[in-house]
């Protein structure tokens, strides 16, 4: 199962990551390769992006379903391609370091399933790690810009797993 894991240190309060976090529409366009979404429901939305899978460009549809709101340290989601045979789970979770400086980690696990499984799986192992870290950092480059913080400092830790 490919996954990645990445760490930001925001200067900003957990309350002010939980409120950019909590709303789908502010995160979905963040997705490296965006071409679109839609929402369905509070908990539910279908994205539309274009994976670089190197020797690949794929155009993937998926649902995404929140699975849990958790207020104000973690959204839970679970992923099911809607073109491609593959099905994942992440979250975005948030732990305040201090009253101005919150911990935002982003975890994403995706598999891929069908006949070609093997192969897709390969070229998730870098696919998966790649795209939880630029949207990680895509998010929280957004908050820094919205808040117009003049530190605009991230300081980055990074752990990947490529089961």
């Amino acid at each position: 199962m490919p996954e990645g894991l990445h760490k930001v240190l925001l200067p900003f309060p957990i309350r002010m990551v939980w409120n950019f976090v909590s709303v789908m529409d502010n995160w979905s366009p963040l997705v490296p390769g965006y071409v679109g979404h839609e929402i369905i429901s509070d908990n539910e939305s279908t994205w539309e992006f274009v994976g670089d899978l190197g020797p690949l460009k794929k155009k993937i549809k998926m649902k995404v379903q929140i699975t849990k709101w958790v207020e104000p340290t973690k959204v839970t989601f679970d992923l099911l391609g809607l073109n491609e045979k593959f099905i994942g789970k992440g979250h975005f979770s948030g732990r305040q370091i201090d009253p101005q400086t919150t911990e935002m980690e982003g975890f994403l696990d995706i598999t891929a399933n069908g006949a070609t499984a093997r192969l897709t799986n390969g070229l998730l192992k870098s696919f998966v790690p790649r795209t939880c870290t630029e949207l990680t950092e895509a998010i929280a480059e957004k908050l820094i810009s919205s808040a117009g913080n003049e530190h605009n400092v991230l300081r980055y830790h990074t752990g990947f797993s490529n089961k």
